[in-house]
């Protein structure tokens, strides 16, 4: 891939602060596990430091060949993973709109059955062989990114007595900083326990909520192969800096 940004400054402001108001609480006793995990005393705002502002540099040699289709990555040759194959895709952002280049987007999932590949999923659902439930990419100058996997399965969870996740991917994104570190979910449109989840009624705002459902995009599908939805990322934006008297970074 060319870097069209060679003569390109990096910015180097601090970023801003998360909204509490988007964020889901850390205390939400709907959701079983924050009753022990959340803070015991008010936050404390702090500006960020150096070792947050810099942050990891990410180059494509690091990726392997698969690692953006979990469909084969873990498959036999010539066999592929069970479930509706589906291609992800989207770009990542700043708060103000900036495409995010360079940034490392790792995906985990359950299987198309609703079972993670992992020794403490005691969940009924049968194993697939040929799916192991995770991939990465690297986003490119603009901050698009893309992946083919399947599309996985809900299941159930002991938060209740009858209650079960809807069908989601994890996302953890390392943009240019590690303040700009971001782990969330990816919903998909349509499915009705979005609304009945715990965890998402956890989220004050209906609009963030939103911004965590990919949408279907039957224009980017491949037909008679994979469907397509579409999910942006937003991280946290940069503030000006003063450089010579003048603002720099926006």
């Amino acid at each position: 891939m060319t870097d069209r940004r060679p003569n390109r400054a990096p910015e180097t402001g601090s970023f801003f602060q998360r909204d509490p108001l988007w964020h889901p609480p850390a205390f939400a006793p709907g959701y079983k596990s924050t009753v022990l995990r959340s803070p015991r005393k008010a936050p404390i705002s702090l500006d960020n430091t150096i070792s947050e502002i810099t942050g990891p540099v990410f180059g494509h040699s690091m990726l392997g060949d698969l690692d953006d289709d979990m469909i084969h990555n873990f498959a036999k040759p010539g066999e592929s993973a069970i479930g509706p194959r589906i291609i992800v895709y989207g770009r990542v952002l700043d708060e103000r709109g900036k495409g995010v280049a360079g940034a490392l987007v790792e995906v985990w999932q359950a299987n198309a059955g609703g079972r993670y590949r992992h020794k403490r999923d005691g969940y009924l659902a049968a194993l697939d062989p040929n799916f192991g439930g995770c991939g990465r990419t690297i986003t490119d100058e603009d901050g698009n990114y893309a992946f083919r996997t399947i599309q996985p399965g809900a299941y159930p969870w002991p938060n209740g007595p009858n209650e079960w996740r809807p069908q989601h991917i994890h996302f953890s994104i390392f943009g240019h900083g590690f303040a700009q570190r971001l782990i969330t979910q990816m919903y998909f449109e349509g499915d009705p326990l979005i609304w009945k989840c715990p965890i998402v009624r956890t989220i004050p705002d209906k609009a963030a909520i939103d911004g965590l459902i990919a949408l279907l995009d039957m224009n980017a599908t491949i037909p008679m192969d994979a469907r397509a939805y579409k999910f942006d990322i937003v991280l946290r934006g940069r503030r000006s800096t003063m450089f010579e008297n003048r603002l720099e970074g926006n």
